[in-house]
């Protein structure tokens, strides 16, 4: 039986993959968006807690999620899609497909750098193309250029808009529910840390278990 804390309504908000900014993704998100925070720490070796909270709603083209992040270190040096942004200060949103039982990863990096693929598991993956990644919208409150800072509390957010047709979503006739969790991370961050929205039951840091994700239901 799934927990409470394992399940979100997300509200439909028309128009929403058609914001200008994130300060617009951002009051349309606001409005009537479902929020939620990463407050699962599942692995007691990794005890940094950085302040994540986002806030997500889906329209007919697809589905959207903004996160709010404060912490004591920022790093972006993945400069280029498809590389390795989760060594970054970085907020990712894993979502099963309906249909074939892979899932997709959308991880996104403080400064709008993003990888995404479709996946049977960690090492069986296809990576989407330059064509397929310029059609997911992406928001930051930083500039897009390379940083590293340790042990100074900084505030930044970033978001996405990830349209249904990249993750085998009809979005005129939807599914009532999606499987997903939502992360956030930073491997090689001065206090590395693995936060999620639905715990995570293995021995060691692992975010590629679909069979831990948590229920989403699509609000008509």
């Amino acid at each position: 039986m799934e927990n409470m804390m394992d399940i979100m309504r997300i509200p439909r908000i028309e128009g929403l993959g058609n914001c200008n900014g994130i300060e617009e993704f951002r009051t349309a998100l606001d409005a009537v968006g479902v929020k939620g925070s990463l407050e699962c720490l599942n692995w007691a070796e990794w005890p940094e807690k950085p302040s994540c909270k986002f806030s997500m709603g889906w329209c007919r083209e697809g589905i959207g999620i903004l996160f709010d992040v404060e912490g004591r270190d920022l790093r972006a040096q993945a400069l280029e899609d498809n590389g390795s942004v989760w060594e970054d200060s970085c907020c990712e949103l894993f979502i099963s497909d309906p249909e074939d039982g892979t899932y997709y990863n959308f991880e996104l990096n403080c400064i709008g750098t993003l990888l995404a693929a479709k996946r049977k598991s960690r090492s069986d993956c296809r990576h989407l193309d330059p064509s397929a990644l310029s059609k997911v919208l992406r928001f930051s409150t930083l500039p897009r250029e390379a940083v590293e800072i340790a042990d100074e509390e900084r505030k930044w957010s970033n978001g996405m808009f990830i349209p249904f047709s990249l993750i085998g979503i009809d979005g005129c006739n939807p599914p009532e529910t999606l499987r997903l969790n939502i992360y956030k991370c930073g491997d090689r961050t001065a206090h590395p840390h693995f936060l999620s929205w639905a715990p995570i039951h293995t021995e060691k840091p692992d975010f590629h278990r679909p069979e831990f994700f948590g229920i989403a239901v699509l609000e008509k």
